[in-house]
């Protein structure tokens, strides 16, 4: 897999988390229970996501495509 493609892929992921934190979080204002500890878990996979995506656009020589 191409360094590209693979930040592609991270981009995906982290949107695709981000998505889930904040359904979650609105599901908390409903009327069904929630619990903080997986709030706290999403939130440390959308840390990760974002610390991997900064590590891999730090190591990719190629600028991005339209850029």
């Amino acid at each position: 897999m191409t360094e590209s493609a693979r930040i592609d892929e991270v981009r995906a992921e982290l949107a695709y988390l981000r998505q889930r934190r904040d359904l979650y979080r609105a599901k908390r204002y409903g009327s069904r229970p929630t619990s903080p500890e997986r709030m706290r878990e999403l939130d440390r996979a959308v840390t990760r996501a974002e610390e991997r995506l900064a590590n891999l656009e730090r190591s990719d020589p190629e600028p991005p495509a339209g850029a």
